[in-house]
């Protein structure tokens, strides 16, 4: 039988082969060999160690530290007292002479409380350095002193603890040893009102690595000289919380909450009610609904709700109502009652909203007091982003977040770019976490995807072509990106404000996950529900605009001017009418918030 020339070629290749070291081509380039035999045999010519793999890490949360404590050293207080005597003695004393004020401080004696080092230094400084009394006068504590502790005992209503600032006014005929240290004590907790009106209790990056907030450069030494210059203090405590008008529509639901009883309604646990079933939890669903739904909601359904006699039975016009219900609240509207429906139907008690309100308020503290007057909020917990102008929600959609594994930072950026049919550079975490195992077992698993690899060099090499056994976690060596098409990742577009997180918004080919109630899909990335949309309004043009730029291919179109975006996480926030909503915990960080104040409030009062 006479063979084909193809196969005399293959024979005469396989005989050579035999006896002649083969060499294998360049990391770029595929040669008959490769065709012939793939990248395994030449790993079985020239084994490599395998460098064994570990995945890379999330980022982690802390165990909180609060602000270093001491006790305030006042002792140089005797001293400035013996230097003023050598100033010239005025013939008439009065109580802001420089002499006897510091020769009243002198008489500090023993007092030293613990304070936050920072506020106990600047305050201990101040008066050192003949700075005036603030909370004393010739009969004692002054009227503005009387306002200011009427402002510590109050500061619950602007989510601080009143326990945080609790200072003793003197009695009647106090000596002057009281009054002084009823002098310093007032400064040492205006000072930290002060802070913690403007800054927050807490350090949010001493949370976790998921939180990333710029300090904002307001320190006890500026609270003090704010106080020490004011002539209307307790106005000044007062207008050091956050000026945005969210904190505002807080504080009213603070107080609204407060005048509330219990109104939660028991569903029982495990209740799962599909059209045509019959349930017993049907009387209170519909009790719930009755309740939690809209007046125009109830209105629509006005003749289904008369006519129900608190049967088991889960009538047509019973799912009507439960699914115009879910659309309301946001969730899929398929009329099957469970825990996601329940959760709206139960609903969230006064007391459990009073904390997620104070949180909230604690939160905004961290963000800049001016949001920006075009700005895009995204809540993380809400699965929401919106686009707002001046005081106006101009846009508003679903959005897609981080996995419970993959979580989205807490941060916020400026908007630079748009980029159109973008590349998707795949993340090292990505690369080694979820690809590696797959190039490990097959080497061309993404030539086969139509991913592009590049060393670090730039050149271009084929998958099959890299010996991934000696890939390691640390020193990838090697670029892996999607190119532009119907299955990158990214979709059409992405909308960048470079960050150190790696986040950004950006479109989905995955449309069907924005249908989800709970959304938490993304590797950290913000995918959004109308992409064109937001690129357009953070570009300050038309959604025609943007599509004529996708039509055109890959490029970038940089906005004139940056837009501030608030990649949030909020469990209470205000609609654009100020009614504030509550949303589940997702990732857990209420929990360890509401660790970190307990530990602060511990060092505070230990």
């Amino acid at each position: 039988m006479r063979l084909s020339a193809f196969c005399r070629l293959i024979m005469a290749g396989i005989a050579a082969s035999a006896f002649v070291a083969v060499e294998p081509p360049p990391a770029h380039a595929q040669g008959l060999f490769d065709l012939l035999f793939g990248n395994a045999a030449r790993q079985r010519a020239k084994p490599q160690a395998v460098v064994p793999v570990e995945k890379v890490s999330a980022p982690k949360y802390f165990d909180y530290r609060p602000a270093a404590f001491e006790a305030v050293d006042f002792s140089a207080l005797a001293d400035s007292a013996a230097a003023a005597d050598t100033m010239p003695r005025p013939d008439i004393y009065a109580i802001d002479d420089v002499r006897r004020i510091q020769h009243m401080l002198a008489q500090v004696g023993d007092y030293a409380p613990r304070f936050e080092k920072a506020i106990g230094a600047a305050v201990a400084g101040y008066y050192a350095d003949g700075g005036k009394l603030l909370w004393i006068g010739e009969a004692g504590p002054t009227d503005e002193a009387r306002r200011v502790m009427s402002v510590f005992r109050s500061a619950d209503e602007y989510g601080l603890a009143p326990a945080d600032y609790v200072v003793n006014g003197p009695g009647s005929g106090a000596a002057t040893r009281e009054l002084v240290r009823f002098e310093l004590a007032m400064s040492l907790h205006g000072v930290r009102y002060m802070l913690d009106a403007h800054n927050g209790r807490i350090d949010p990056n001493l949370l976790s690595g998921y939180h990333d907030f710029p300090g904002k450069g307001f320190g006890a030494g500026e609270a003090l000289a704010a106080l020490a210059a004011s002539d209307n203090r307790a106005g000044d405590l007062i207008a050091a919380h956050p000026p945005q008008p969210q904190f505002g529509d807080l504080v009213a639901e603070l107080a609204r909450l407060r005048e509330l009883t219990d109104d939660t309604i028991s569903i029982a646990e495990g209740t799962l009610v599909k059209p045509g079933m019959e349930h017993a939890e049907l009387p209170n669903i519909v009790a719930a609904i009755r309740r939690r739904g809209s007046i125009q909601l109830l209105q629509r359904h006005g003749e289904t709700l008369t006519a129900y006699s608190r049967t088991p039975h889960y009538t047509e016009g019973l799912v009507s109502l439960v699914k115009d219900f879910q659309t309301e609240k946001g969730l899929v509207s398929d009329g099957i009652v469970g825990r996601n429906t329940i959760g709206k139907l139960v609903g969230v008690s006064p007391r459990v909203k009073m904390v997620r309100v104070r949180y909230a308020m604690e939160r905004l503290r961290w963000h800049p007091r001016a949001l920006g007057d075009r700005h895009v909020f995204i809540n993380q917990p809400a699965y929401q982003a919106r686009y707002i102008e001046g005081d106006d929600e101009k846009l508003k959609m679903r959005v897609i977040v981080g996995k419970r594994s993959n979580q989205t930072s807490f941060f916020h950026d400026e908007i630079e770019r748009v980029e159109y049919n973008p590349y998707w550079g795949v993340p090292r975490s990505i690369i080694v976490n979820e690809m590696l195992p797959h190039l490990r077992a097959d080497p061309s698993y993404l030539d086969a995807k139509g991913y592009e690899i590049t060393d670090r060099r730039g050149r271009r090499v084929s998958s099959i072509n890299v010996d991934w056994m000696s890939v390691g976690t640390t020193e990838i060596g090697y670029d892996v990106r999607q190119p532009p098409g119907p299955a990158n990742a990214l979709g059409e577009l992405k909308i960048m404000f470079p960050n150190k997180h790696a986040i950004y918004m950006h479109d989905t080919p995955a449309r069907q996950l924005f249908g989800q109630s709970r959304r938490a899909f993304s590797h950290g990335c913000i995918r959004l529900q109308h992409p064109r949309k937001m690129a357009a309004a953070v570009l300050g043009t038309t959604v025609g605009h943007i599509g004529a730029m996708i039509e055109e291919g890959h490029s970038s179109e940089h906005l004139k001017e940056k837009v501030p975006v608030y990649v949030a996480y909020f469990t209470a926030w205000p609609n654009r009418d100020g009614e504030i909503e509550y949303f589940a915990d997702m990732y857990d960080r209420d929990a360890h918030l509401r660790k970190a104040m307990g530990i602060v409030a511990k060092a505070r009062r230990g």
